[in-house]
């Protein structure tokens, strides 16, 4: 099972009915902190490119329920062109995703570090899609029990993060899955496209409950 970094010794805010989607600000990325965080609905990410971590908790929270995936012929044919993998190499799809030529990149220095650290304690996870031996794109993000927290994916090639996140709930996919949660922080007209739905934050936060409940997937368990 991943390694237990003990309890974080900040005490993290608890979003009230009426908070908006940023919680707080400061803190640090100490694995106990990010687990902590993760464990009570909130998630960190830079406030603005290079300024502190904010930490937050949607008002309006994207999941993907993992019986809702659109997977469209076209993408049916793509998967066939791929290679795809799991926890093969995990920092260079997190390198991918924060690649400072893409759109609202915001994963920074700090980020990286700590994901990477993550990773080496059997918390975070990536999924590999693969071309003729080159990575062309993934995804990855944190296995906490029934949660997996999506933080980011990319593509260099059609398609390849979205084999990536059809491989992501087929791995998801057991006699759990109706609790488990695949958290995608926000819903935006991409994801909207691949069956991801908007819930408001208290219900995410009693399916949260439940999935927390749960024992991690198979295919996530350390050795």
């Amino acid at each position: 099972m991943p390694i237990d970094p003990g309890p974080t010794h900040w005490q993290l805010p608890v979003p009230g009915p009426r908070a908006g989607d940023l919680i707080a600000i400061g803190g640090d990325l100490a694995p106990s902190t990010v687990l902590a965080a993760y464990r009570g609905g909130l998630f960190p990410m830079p406030v603005e490119a290079g300024s502190e971590i904010g930490w937050w908790s949607p008002e309006w929270r994207g999941v993907l329920p993992l019986d809702g995936l659109v997977v469209s012929r076209s993408l049916r044919k793509s998967r066939k062109k791929y290679t795809v993998t799991s926890n093969q190499a995990f920092a260079d799809v997190l390198a991918g995703c924060a690649d400072p030529g893409r759109d609202g990149v915001w994963i920074d220095e700090q980020i990286t570090a700590a994901y990477l650290q993550l990773h080496a304690m059997g918390w975070a996870h990536s999924v590999e899609t693969w071309l003729d031996g080159e990575l062309v794109g993934g995804l990855y993000g944190l296995a906490i029990n029934g949660l997996f927290a999506g933080e980011s994916m990319f593509s260099r090639a059609t398609d390849a993060s979205k084999v990536a996140l059809v491989h992501l709930v087929e791995l998801l996919t057991d006699e759990h899955a109706g609790v488990r949660v695949l958290d995608t922080q926000w819903q935006t007209d991409h994801l909207a496209t691949l069956g991801v739905e908007e819930i408001p934050r208290a219900e995410y936060f009693e399916r949260l409950n439940s999935a927390l409940a749960l024992p991690l997937p198979a295919a996530f368990r350390t050795p």
